[in-house]
């Protein structure tokens, strides 16, 4: 990551829900910052208020305009915008458009002739008020990925708001830690958290004496349901990548029953994943 993406990351740090008008004062000082929102957002890091801003004419909309469009589904201002792209070629900028619909209609019936498959619209950050503000994926990267490397000048102040950063997201982790409940193997379960299944993890192998080496078929017949299969495993990779339990593939058939080596985690190599041991 250039250093000039880096610093405009951590200035949305500083933004209140990390979201900030792209012309807002605090950003000013940030150059390229079109250009910074596009690529970043093609990175799927922050995302961006966004508007029609080409429009172009498909084979399905040129079919239209040499039929009866009587009979068709189409609104008169609708059949107006189509016939003003058709006389284009290639992409033609919205703001060119000159036609007697309001621009307030105009996005609009552009964005319905777009799902209908009539025209090909580009959508690019909106020229006037326009707000970007980092992605789940921008905050999971920020939080558990980003590595710095090489040299380069970072303020004070961009270094206040990641560390505000990662002690907002500590603070929210110790009140998930606080004080979670203890699941027994007789009470009812609805919300499951993934704090939880690992109580619960913990609390069969305690009860079933596995030694750290539970059977996942222990934990199906306890979570399943209310929890699907998929949403079992999903929290078990999470719980994996958090580096609180390991998942363990099993060698020895031979112990278990078809149906209990069923419910393990297929993998494309090796045994399925069988054993859940807590860290």
């Amino acid at each position: 990551m250039e250093t000039k993406e880096l610093k405009f990351l951590l200035k949305l740090l500083g933004c209140a829900n990390y979201r900030s008008a792209v012309s807002a004062s605090s950003l000013k000082s940030i150059t390229g910052r079109d250009k910074l929102c596009r690529d970043l957002g093609n990175r799927g890091l922050v995302d961006f208020s966004r508007e029609i801003a080409t429009v172009k004419i498909l084979p399905a909309g040129q079919a239209l305009l040499k039929i009866d469009t009587e009979q068709l589904p189409i609104t008169d201002k609708e059949l107006k915008l189509l016939e003003i792209i058709s006389k284009s070629s290639g992409k033609i900028a919205v703001s060119s458009i000159r036609s007697s619909v309001k621009a307030s209609d105009r996005e609009a019936i552009l964005e319905s002739l777009g799902e209908r498959g009539l025209i090909e619209v580009e959508k690019k950050l909106k020229r006037t008020k326009a707000e970007v503000w980092i992605t789940e994926k921008g905050i999971e990267y920020l939080h558990d990925d980003y590595s710095p490397k090489g040299t380069g000048t970072i303020s004070l102040d961009l270094l206040n708001n990641y560390l505000g950063f990662m002690r907002k997201s500590l603070q929210v982790q110790a009140e998930v830690y606080q004080s979670p409940p203890i699941l027994t193997l007789e009470e009812p379960i609805s919300q499951i958290s993934d704090v939880e299944i690992l109580q619960t993890i913990q609390h069969l192998d305690q009860e079933l004496g596995t030694d750290n080496y539970l059977p996942i078929f222990h934990l199906r017949q306890k979570l399943q349901p209310p929890l699907s299969r998929e949403d079992l495993d999903q929290a078990l990779y999470r719980l994996e990548k958090s580096n609180q339990l390991e998942l363990s593939s099993l060698q020895e058939v031979s112990a278990y029953t078809p149906e209990q080596i069923d419910t393990g985690i297929p993998q494309d190599v090796g045994g399925p994943l069988f054993f859940i041991i807590v860290n």
